[in-house]
């Protein structure tokens, strides 16, 4: 049963039918978005070879990742670069993160990257 939390009823969607979903450029993945209210989180599926700066800039039609990210990765590996210092970060399976504006971030490895985003998603990879 599906309700909206503004009329403050218990919710349920399943991880396999988001609401919405964002393609990335060549087909190297996808945001599934999940609306609830106002609250907006997505599950993403990135494939390996996929990064930022290629596969979501194009859509975005800003320098850097603008979105603000916390969020758990579920399977696979992401490095996600701090554009204004250099500043690096990899993310695996189990770690919890949070990622500010003004990155780059690409696929580790040749296993796609799963995780779920609580607060980045409400315009990621949704042309402007």
């Amino acid at each position: 049963m599906t309700a909206t939390t503004e009329k403050k009823e218990l919710a349920k969607k399943s991880a396999d039918q988001p609401d919405e979903v964002r393609p990335f450029k060549d087909g190297k993945g996808k945001m599934g978005v999940f609306t609830f209210g106002a609250q907006t989180m997505g599950r993403g599926e990135f494939e390996p070879g996929w990064r930022w700066s290629q596969h979501v800039k194009p859509i975005a039609g800003t320098d850097s990742c603008q979105a603000t990210h916390t969020g758990i990765v579920l399977e696979g590996r992401m490095v996600v670069k701090m554009l204004d210092d250099g500043s690096e970060m990899e993310y695996g399976p189990g770690d919890v993160f949070y990622m500010p504006p003004g990155h780059d971030a690409w696929v580790v490895g040749k296993d796609r990257c799963v995780l779920f985003d609580f607060t980045g998603v409400a315009q990621y990879a949704k042309p402007r």
